[in-house]
């Protein structure tokens, strides 16, 4: 059965109370009637015993006698407040006085509410329970403005109040206190906060006031703070006006908060989205981002625009040779050079452009980075293309000194390529694809200059361009062919070989490999060419070998990366056995140059070649750097004079003299000597006076294909009717007489 009285609230079962009375009788009447209502009644006959009792076990609910000896009950209520954790307990004053003075004593000695003594326990009821009530709402306003004072702490946040026809009215709230680093006791006016607003941002955050209370609108922006104590914030304001009853604005009420973290992240981000990490240059989206801006200017004030294109020469050696790391630090210091080149900005930024001025463009001039060792200079007014070409020289200046890295000296130049707006495009991507065509026109004529975009560029990087991707597939439209020319003995008039040469069928036009090779070698196609030249060779020499016993070797030009590979003999050993030629059947030729550069990674591979019988001839020898030490060593069969020794033969001593000394190495070594570019009668005679009966030439033939070739062996040296063989039969019979 539920206790007479009990409400169905979120009250305590049982609410403790302490009663206190020095009428005994009237002590035990209200106990039990409390008791009968489901209180727990503890008594006390006096204040100070009532005292003592509230350290024991405190109750919820204090009811109070005003009028006792000794200690009363207003000194007792005054008592009881000023024990700690006591100020917000409910205090029941029960008085036999009516008067209104012993009412506002009770009140001003801290009771909650009066009663007047009486017998109607039930009313007595009521008002304890509504006690009990209002302290439980009122604790938990309080720890619900705890709990919000908590979160605006931790969120660094506070409240402020301004009444705009009250003076002196502007009040912030404790937490807001704390925001600008000041405690809950100190007073903080308008002025004071003033005052710690930068003096620039302080007369634009006025502006923005007086606008705002003009039209009675909403604020919201950031102001950046240096507190009492030096440390730099930015707080986060947002108010809201106040209106009177009759609609009037009265004032606003806002909040501020301490935003110093995140706008911090903000910038971070920020700088991580439009700054490269590694140089902290502009970069790519940055870049675009500000050529766009500049290009708008310039339409709208009808100037130019200077986009130049900065791409490091070998930086890619540096790289390989000395580590990232190295790299990395270069590409360090080389942005800290070209950011002196020219009036560099990192400030301008989305937003902030339009505020800057009528000539706010040229804020937008910098040198970011663009990706790898590429980097872009902006110049977002120019009066022509020789302004664009002086920041082009200082480029280049800037990088002619050493720098140190990886704990080395090294020099690095670049490629500058230029385009102007509007003349070389209209768009970002017209000036960039420009750029980029005369800076690989720089590539090609030796690198470390600068050159401007002409349509002339554009024609030579589209052809180039037409060109590769045609080349691409050549081989698999089977318009690479091989054309032999045939190696001479001229003491017997025959053949004794030939070297492949490979050309391009394009259509109806044979591309002569100067014109694809060094393409193929830059693309890396050169490889699967090489290889498909080996077995057409191959291929080769085996119908030679059914048609007329053709029991020479074919040569074939490898490039050095080639002899790198480890699988170069089985390949080599794949492409004879498939045709069942023996592996002397493939020469292969190396040009001296080729071979020296890379020639401690190649040595392997010679030496492997060697042992299964395939033979290395060194192809220009005497126009390189060829080493005697690694003559004497390297596993090479054949030596090849170059023709520009040949040329000249009885013409200047000098050309004799090389050859000579060519022949007598090579004898001394034990090698072939074979001479090619023999195109006159003088050359053959001279050179086989002195010693060399093997060449090769226009004398004899061109490159032919193999039905061709077949053809000038039956027509030409079986019948013997061409000059060169009666010339070498006379020659051979004049010595023979001399002897």
């Amino acid at each position: 059965m539920q206790p007479i009285g009990q409400d169905l609230d979120d009250l305590p079962p049982r609410p403790r109370v302490l009663l206190v009375d020095d009428d005994e009788v009237n002590l035990i009447l209200t106990a039990a009637a409390l008791r009968e209502r489901g209180f727990e009644v503890t008594e006390a006959p006096s204040g100070s015993e009532a005292l003592a009792q509230l350290s024991i076990r405190p109750p919820d609910v204090v009811v109070l006698d005003a009028l006792m000896p000794e200690l009363d009950g207003f000194e007792t209520c005054s008592l009881l407040r000023a024990t700690p954790g006591f100020e917000s307990l409910p205090v029941l004053m029960l008085t036999g006085l009516d008067d209104e003075a012993s009412i506002n004593r009770a009140y001003q000695a801290g009771a909650t509410d009066f009663f007047v003594k009486s017998p109607q326990w039930s009313l007595l009821d009521g008002r304890l329970r509504y006690l009990l009530r209002s302290s439980r709402t009122r604790l938990e306003l309080e720890r619900s403005k705890a709990k919000l004072a908590r979160a605006q702490d931790l969120a660094r946040m506070g409240s402020f109040e301004w009444r705009r026809d009250v003076p002196g009215s502007f009040t912030i709230s404790a937490e807001g206190l704390r925001v600008f680093g000041r405690g809950p006791q100190d007073r903080l006016d308008f002025l004071s906060v003033l005052r710690m607003v930068p003096a620039d941002d302080r007369h634009m955050f006025l502006r923005l006031l007086r606008d705002v209370i003009a039209h009675t609108s909403v604020l919201i922006t950031d102001l950046p703070l240096t507190l009492p104590d030096g440390r730099q914030r930015v707080v986060h304001i947002e108010a809201e006006p106040e209106f009177s009853d009759q609609g009037a604005a009265s004032g606003y009420t806002g909040i501020l908060q301490d935003v110093t973290d995140r706008r911090q992240a903000e910038d971070r981000i920020r700088q991580l989205a439009h700054f490269d990490a590694l140089t902290g240059l502009p970069n790519r989206r940055q870049l675009i981002w500000r050529v766009e801006r500049a290009i708008e200017s310039a339409r709208r004030g009808g100037h130019e625009v200077g986009l130049l294109l900065i791409d490091l020469d070998r930086f890619k050696v540096i790289n390989d040779t000395l580590g990232h790391a190295a790299g990395d630090e270069l590409l360090i210091e080389v942005g800290r050079r070209l950011r002196g080149c020219v009036r560099h900005s990192d400030q301008i930024m989305e937003g902030v452009l339009e505020g800057l001025g009528g000539r706010s463009h040229r804020g937008l001039e910098a040198v970011g980075r663009l990706g790898g060792d590429e980097f872009v200079a902006l110049l977002p007014e120019v009066t022509d293309e020789r302004d664009a070409e002086r920041v082009a020289q200082r480029v280049l200046d800037a990088l002619r000194e050493p720098i140190f890295v990886g704990g080395q000296e090294c020099f690095v130049t670049a490629s500058v390529g230029i385009a102007i707006y509007p003349r070389d495009g209209q768009t970002m991507a017209d000036l960039l694809r420009n750029s980029d065509v005369a800076m690989y026109a720089v590539k090609s004529q030796g690198r470390n200059a600068s050159a401007v975009y002409s349509p002339q560029l554009a024609g030579h990087g589209k052809q180039k361009l037409e060109l590769e991707s045609a080349l691409h597939k050549a081989l698999e439209r089977n318009e690479i062919v091989l054309h032999y020319q045939p190696k001479i003995d001229v003491r017997a008039a025959r053949m004794v070989g030939a070297e492949a040469l490979m050309r391009w069928q394009r259509g109806n036009v044979l591309v002569p490999p100067a014109d694809f090779i060094p393409l193929a070698e830059e693309t890396g196609l050169i490889v699967p060419l090489s290889e498909w030249a080996l077995k057409e060779a191959a291929r080769q020499a085996k119908l030679w070998q059914l048609q007329f016993g053709f029991s020479d070797s074919i040569a074939v030009n490898l490039p050095s990366r080639l002899f790198e590979r480890t699988d170069l003999v089985e390949h080599i050993h794949q492409c004879v056995s498939a045709y069942g030629v023996p592996h002397r059947s493939i020469q292969l030729e190396i040009t001296e140059n080729n071979l020296m550069k890379d020639l401690q990674n190649v040595i392997p591979s010679l030496h492997r070649l060697n042992e299964v019988g395939v033979e290395i001839s060194i192809d220009d020898f005497g126009t390189g750097y060829s080493s005697l030490a690694y003559l004497t060593t390297l596993p090479i069969s054949e030596v090849k004079i170059d023709r520009t020794f040949v040329r000249d033969l009885g013409i200047t001593p000098q050309s004799s003299a090389v050859v000579t000394a060519i022949i007598a190495l090579a004898r001394a070594l034990g090698l072939r000597v074979i001479a090619e570019g023999v195109e006159t009668l003088r050359q053959m005679e001279v050179l086989h006076r002195l010693g060399c009966s093997l060449m090769q030439g226009f004398l004899f033939s061109k490159p032919l294909p193999p039905d061709e070739l077949e053809r000038w062996i039956a027509q030409t040296v079986l019948p013997r009717k061409a000059p060169w063989i009666t010339q070498a039969d006379g020659s051979s019979d004049l010595s023979r007489g001399q002897r």
